[in-house]
Parts: C-alpha cells; sequence; structure tokens
C-alpha cells in the first residue's frame, strides 16, 4: 500500500484539549496517526502557543500567526478568514501535491483563493458559520460588536454559498447538511460525527444532588441561556443549581448568588468540571443556536445521568432518545421536577451506550476519511 500523507490546517493549536472548539481536531489526528497516516499538521496561533506535544501524532507541525488587527476587517472576505491568509501556508502546501483536510471555514482563503486546484480536498464544516455569527448578533447588547456580529453573518453567507459548489464537505450535524444542501445546494456533502476523547458512557446508577449547566460562559448566548435558566426556572424552585464555565461576567456571577439555591463555579479546571458532571442529577443544557454539534451535550451523556435539552441543542445530531425534551420554562421546571426525583439506572445507561457506539466510534470515522482521500489507491 502506497504511504497515506495528509495535510490538516487547523484554525487553532489543538492542544491542550481544554475547549470543545478543539476536541474533535485533536482525536481526529490521534486517530488518523493510530491507522497510519503521516500528518503534516497546519496551525494557525491564536493565544494558543506551539505544543510539542502534537509532535507525536505528526511527521512535521507549522505554526502561523493569526493576523488578528483590525486592519484586515474586509467588506469581502469574512474576518475569521481574512486573518487566516497565508502566503506561508500556501507555500508549504504546494510543496506536494497530498490531500488536504481544512478544518472549519476559518482556514479556507487557500481553496477560496484557487491554490488547491487539481488535488483531494475535504473541508470539515464545525457549524453553518452564518448561523452561528447570527445568533451571537442576536445576543450581543454591545453595539459595535452586535455590528460586527451582523456583517461577519452576511458575508459568511456569501462566502460558505461560494465555498459550497467548490469542494466535498462533511459537517459535524445532520442539520448542518441539510441548511448547506438547501440554502447552497451543496452538490457534494455528507455528515461525519465528531471525534471523541470517550469510549464508554459512564453516567452513575441513582441519584445526584443538584442540576449543573456549564458552558465557556465568556460566549454571550451561553451567558443569556444561563440567565434565563435562573430567572425563569430555579428562580421558584427549591433544587440546588450550580453553573459552570470559563470568565463569567459580573452580572452573572451577581445574579447567581442571589438565590440560595443557586452558585457559580468560575474557571474549574477539567477535572473539577468532570467531577461536577458526574455529580448532578440533571445536565441541564438548553441551546439558543441550532448549528453544529453541543459537545458539552456528549460529555455530559457519556459521564453525567439525565440530560435535559431543548430542540436546538439535540437538532441533527441523533441524540434527541437520550435526553429530555422541554421548550418552555413551563416545560423545563416539570421537567426538572421529575428528573430530580428520577434515578438514573443502568438500563438507560445501556440505551446510552449503545447509541453512542453507533454513531461516535473514532474508528469507523476514521475509515470514512480514510475511503474519502485514498479510496483509489
Amino acid at each position: 500500500m502506497d504511504e497515506r500523507i495528509l495535510h490538516i490546517i487547523t484554525h487553532d493549536v489543538p492542544w491542550p484539549v481544554d475547549f470543545g472548539g478543539v476536541v474533535d481536531l485533536f482525536y481526529k489526528i490521534k486517530t488518523l496517526h493510530e491507522n497510519g497516516v503521516k500528518i503534516y499538521l497546519h496551525c494557525f496561533i491564536n493565544e494558543r502557543p506551539q505544543q510539542k506535544e502534537l509532535n507525536k501524532y505528526c511527521a512535521a507541525v507549522y505554526y502561523y500567526e493569526r493576523q488578528k488587527k483590525w486592519n484586515h476587517f474586509s467588506f469581502q472576505l469574512p474576518f475569521i478568514v481574512s486573518t487566516r491568509k497565508s502566503p506561508a501556508l500556501v507555500h508549504n502546501l504546494q510543496k506536494d501535491n497530498h490531500p488536504v483536510l481544512i478544518e472549519g471555514i476559518h482556514c479556507t482563503w487557500p481553496l477560496y483563493a484557487g491554490y488547491l486546484s487539481n488535488r483531494i480536498v475535504l473541508l470539515r464544516l464545525h457549524n453553518a458559520e452564518f448561523e452561528y455569527y447570527h445568533h451571537l448578533a442576536q445576543h450581543e447588547k454591545n453595539i459595535f460588536r452586535k455590528f460586527y456580529y451582523h456583517h461577519e453573518s452576511k458575508l459568511l453567507k456569501k462566502y460558505e454559498n461560494q465555498l459550497a459548489k467548490k469542494v466535498k464537505i462533511t459537517p459535524v450535524s445532520n442539520n448542518d447538511v441539510k441548511i448547506y444542501q438547501q440554502l447552497f445546494s451543496a452538490p457534494d456533502i455528507s455528515h461525519l460525527p465528531v471525534f471523541l476523547p470517550y469510549l464508554t458512557a459512564a453516567g452513575k446508577q441513582g441519584n445526584g444532588c443538584f442540576c449543573l449547566y456549564h458552558a465557556n460562559l465568556s460566549i454571550n448566548e451561553n451567558e443569556e441561556a444561563a440567565i434565563w435558566l435562573l430567572q425563569n426556572i430555579f428562580n421558584d424552585i427549591q433544587i440546588p443549581f450550580v453553573i459552570a464555565g470559563k470568565n463569567p461576567s459580573q452580572k452573572l456571577e451577581f445574579l447567581a448568588h442571589q438565590s440560595p439555591n443557586s452558585c457559580l463555579v468560575a474557571n474549574p479546571s477539567d477535572s473539577e468540571l468532570h467531577d461536577m458532571i458526574v455529580k448532578a442529577q440533571i445536565n441541564i443544557l438548553p441551546s439558543f443556536n441550532n448549528t453544529g454539534v453541543k459537545l458539552k451535550l456528549l460529555n455530559a451523556l457519556y459521564n453525567g445521568r439525565h440530560c435535559l435539552v431543548n430542540i436546538a441543542g439535540v437538532i441533527g445530531s441523533g441524540l434527541d432518545e437520550l435526553c429530555t425534551i422541554a421548550e418552555d420554562a413551563d416545560d423545563f421546571k416539570t421537567a426538572v421536577k421529575y428528573l430530580y426525583a428520577m434515578p438514573y439506572t443502568i438500563r438507560e445507561n445501556d440505551k446510552r451506550q449503545q447509541l453512542l457506539q453507533q454513531l461516535y466510534n473514532n474508528q469507523k470515522n476514521a475509515d470514512k476519511l480514510i475511503e474519502i482521500f485514498w479510496s483509489g489507491k
């Protein structure tokens, strides 16, 4: 068999695996390496430094500074793309003709500019980004950031429409497949589930002692979800509620500590967050956008007990039958009271394990990638 060599371009440095945006990246790299793929990794540096750990899985790792300056603000290219234009990246890619895996719309400038013609290219779609930025704009209070999110969403919609006709695409969500087919008439698109660190559903039988919402709290729609839960669900029910996550605002901290039944844990370590997910009776995870796949939900399904979500949090993921779904505040309150008294059983855990193993099997999903890139060899 010929040597399998692959270029992978990532929008950020995929180690350490300490936020949702790099989970799929790192475990895909690790699994492909275990399957004998020789990887040339190209990373854009945002705030995360170079990492020697990546050398264990890659034949070479190249780093490029993201030009995160407002003089890269454009009326033609989305900011997340224009700040990752790199002649050095193009030069390194053009040294050979091996296949290229582009991780996210962010990294697609070489494809858009025509530098990757006549070679196998696959775009891994993490979100329908124009939809994601539209939702950020809806929840943003700062007028300048709101303008930026609206502007970015409009540019991304036009840009994603152009790319959809140029390249084979594998979104993480079935819902994003439908969006690209219906809006952009994408001719070559298919779902490929995320790569994960988890192998077994390990929810503990019995009852936990609180409800948990966890997220990156510096993202405005996550803060809005936490505030909505405080003000509409846990405002008048006597059940302990914990909010945990990165960089909460002073406003959220104040609101969380107003009630005797709620508290906020700011910037927990990975082990602390894992411990909270394991001990919670309900991981409650409403979402205000329906793009991508919610890694925090998968974390809760593999490691926690009951999961309570809304439709936007599970659409396109195949996970709806493993969760309790509610939509309005009354439904959420009713579900919280019911699930809080309901022990988590081994039967539920076995059902979880069976479905999760079907959908989120790293080896099976790596086989799909290998077939896309090297089926002709």
